[in-house]
């Protein structure tokens, strides 16, 4: 019963548990994905969602790391990130700690490149006991790089300025490109068949990670590091670093530099400087490495005991209560702004302006009717008067004149239908449809 009690867990206890399962199980991973839901609070810690086509993932990337990324992340952008698996205990929720983050496309390269490093490292291609000395009197060296590059055209001057007793020659091969390594190893392969030069200056111009990959080919490490030929390697700028620097016996920052360590002045001092310098540069790096892959499982091992954990987790709670506030009074704002529209809309629907515009509107179309039905009864009351005309004309004597009838009166205006009411010596006036004429009888006339 008591072994019972002790297997009973708080939420806290378990979430906290699983935390440390987390982080000491998987460790650093690289993680590839689409990003969403990016916000950036006043903390200055980065919020986000990596997806993909049927998955997320929360992830969290405080101010400390977000500082050395080189870009604004936005949503929609494909990222390339490395972090430690955590949880984030308040919630449950499980997530990734950013500690990098990458473009998709440089940070593949990257990831890729560090990859190889530790492979060969653990490999021992780049122990300092393993790198082949210089010779003391280099009378012909071999150059492998492109025959129409910068590079080669200031390797030449240099040699050319300082000992042109030296002889060169060239090993053309490409140096960018898918299949610029394989060409690389198969001019290193024909100058250790020959044996014509003291040794390999492999050289280029400088560029971008993308355009320097050749230089970081597995393949091409193991080709430098089995040259019976002592390799100096001077690819790029200072800045640039490749497998080829790592693996070869002599790393050379720009081509130019490497012409001069291959070149003797009158002492001879900068020969011997610049070796020395080059080999403690190796030693170093290599330090460096074995340092960083200690540091690293090192760092592993403090991650489920650091207090800056805990920080970060309360860091994070007050995020996400400020995003959460934040959203809260932005929802309750617009509720507000609804609710005032919706009773200026009511008011405004009570105001007497809007009751007289709508009886104006109303009177005038009281107005409009009354126009017409005046207008209809006008247009009714014209055509009674048509009608009423026409009838008249139609039994009007005027009408039976103008069928070629004439009309008789005597002098007292009437009309005289009959012989019989005349007598001799009367007056009479006929009137026909055009004028009238004044006439005397006589002679009557009495029809039967």
């Amino acid at each position: 019963m008591q072994g019972a009690k002790n297997n009973i867990y708080t939420v806290s206890r378990l979430n906290g548990e699983v935390r440390q399962i987390l982080e000491g199980q998987l460790g650093k991973i690289w993680l590839n994905g689409e990003i969403s839901n990016f916000s950036s609070p006043s903390s200055g810690h980065w919020y986000l969602t990596l997806k993909d086509h049927s998955s997320q993932i929360r992830c969290a990337m405080f101010k400390g790391r977000n500082q050395t990324v080189s870009f604004k992340p936005i949503n929609g952008q494909q990222v390339l990130v490395k972090g430690a698996i955590s949880v984030y205990e308040p919630r449950g929720d499980y997530q990734l700690l950013i500690e990098s983050m990458l473009p998709a496309g440089d940070g593949l390269l990257a990831q890729q490149f560090d990859a190889l490093k530790m492979k060969l490292a653990a490999e021992g291609l780049f122990a300092a006991d393993t790198k082949r000395l210089l010779p003391k009197n280099i009378q012909r060296i071999g150059v492998i790089t492109s025959p129409t590059g910068a590079a080669i055209r200031d390797v030449l001057h240099v040699l050319a300025r300082r000992d042109p007793s030296i002889e060169v020659i060239i090993y053309p091969t490409q140096v960018q490109g898918e299949t610029a390594a394989q060409s690389i190893c198969q001019a290193i392969n024909i100058a250790n068949q020959r044996l014509e030069v003291d040794v390999l200056l492999l050289t280029r111009g400088g560029g971008s990670l993308e355009d320097l990959w050749c230089f970081n080919s597995e393949a091409l490490a193991h080709t430098i590091y089995n040259s019976a030929l002592p390799v100096v390697s001077a690819v790029g700028h200072e800045v640039d670093t490749t497998i080829s620097d790592y693996v070869a016996d002599i790393r050379a920052p720009t081509p130019s530099a490497g012409a001069e360590l291959l070149s003797q002045d009158s002492d001879n001092k900068a020969q011997k400087l610049a070796t020395a310098l080059s080999r403690l540069q190796q030693s170093a790096k290599h330090y460096q490495l074995k340092q960083e892959r200690r540091l690293s499982l090192l760092e592993h091992r403090l991650q489920r005991q650091d207090p800056k954990r805990t920080l970060q987790q309360f860091e994070q709670r007050f995020d996400e209560m400020q995003l959460r506030l934040e959203s809260a009074l932005s929802n309750r704002l617009h509720l507000l702004s609804r609710r005032q529209q919706l009773l200026a809309s009511r008011l405004e629907q009570q105001s007497p302006k809007h009751k007289l515009a709508i009886e104006g509107n109303r009177l005038s179309y009281l107005a409009s009717r009354l126009q017409d039905a005046l207008q209809d009864k006008l247009s009714q009351s014209e055509q009674r008067i048509k009608y009423a005309a026409h009838q008249l004309e139609t039994v009007s004597p005027l009408a039976t004149l103008s069928r070629g009838y004439s009309i008789t009166t005597d002098i007292h205006h009437q009309v005289v239908d009959s012989a019989d009411k005349l007598t001799i010596g009367d007056s009479l006036q006929t009137r026909f449809r055009h004028g009238q004429v004044i006439s005397t009888v006589t002679q009557i006339n009495l029809l039967e």
